[in-house]
């Protein structure tokens, strides 16, 4: 009995050795959070503002929620390593809600750029002191970065001022993008003749698929569908979950890319675009 017990104990810390350090990895293998080894770029003195929900709960005193992490982490240290300012922003203003999934499960879920955050005091106090959009002239950045998350899909797709603020914003020249649920703040946006921005342009956002395998279908706006609804050219890739999907469109000054897999690779882009040197 001895012998069995101690075999027993032997195998379950096995089992947790290899869960702790093989699942992270393999997780990366599958396509989450892929490491960016392409091309970057530097923009001395340009200005990124990211704009996130102010939303924190799944309906009404849900499950706590927000704006997923790496979706603000990644193209925030992205544009910084450009040499860019970088700037937060949300629909109220104030502290913005991260979903407490990634810092719950850090070992497993957080991105490089997410364990960063947790150790960098200067954007812990922008996610903490985030400016009102109504408050923000989004016309005066080189790029506006719509970070996604299941709070977006309460918040960014209706607000008439975030939709202002992008028109102004694109009728100003500027680079405009987002990824997963952030590409919702495009809906309520015009182009420089007045038609709805989306209308017609190559875009992507997290897909209907992935939500529904994710089991989060409480929410009021899914992005594949509403984008659509819309008359955008919706595009994206599929994997065995699209939560191990990437894919990034890129139409004139419009970045988007599908899921938290793709923040980096889109702030990348954007800089490009922007007039970033290599």
């Amino acid at each position: 009995m001895k012998k069995f017990l101690v075999g027993f104990v032997l195998v379950a810390v096995a089992l947790l050795v290899i869960g702790r350090f093989g699942l992270p990895p393999l997780m990366t293998a599958l396509g989450y959070h892929p490491a960016y080894d392409g091309p970057r770029y530097t923009l001395e003195g340009g200005k990124a503002l990211i704009v996130t929900t102010s939303h924190a709960t799944l309906g009404e005193g849900g499950d706590p929620t927000g704006v997923f992490a790496s979706e603000m982490t990644a193209p925030y240290y992205a544009f910084l390593e450009a040499g860019m300012d970088v700037d937060l922003a949300s629909i109220e203003g104030g502290e913005i809600p991260v979903d407490p999934t990634t810092e719950n499960m850090a070992w497993l879920l957080a991105a490089p750029a997410d364990k960063r955050f947790f150790a960098d005091p200067v954007l812990q106090e922008k996610v903490a002191n985030s400016a009102r959009i109504d408050d923000v002239d989004f016309a005066s950045y080189d790029i506006v970065f719509l970070a996604g998350g299941w709070g977006a899909a309460y918040d960014l797709g209706t607000s008439d001022v975030l939709g202002e603020k992008v028109t102004e914003a694109w009728s100003a020249g500027r680079i405009v993008g987002g990824v997963c649920h952030g590409p919702l703040g495009l809906l309520n946006a015009k182009d420089e003749n007045g038609a709805p921005l989306v209308e017609g342009r190559r875009l992507t956002a997290v897909t209907d698929k992935q939500v529904h395998e994710l089991g989060i279908d409480i929410t009021p706006q899914h992005p594949e569908r509403e984008l659509r609804a819309a008359g955008a050219k919706f595009e994206s890739a599929t994997a065995f979950r699209d939560f191990f999907a990437n894919h990034i469109t890129v139409d004139g000054r419009l970045v988007t890319g599908q899921n938290q897999n793709a923040g980096e690779e889109v702030a990348v882009e954007m800089v490009k675009l922007a007039g970033g040197k290599p």
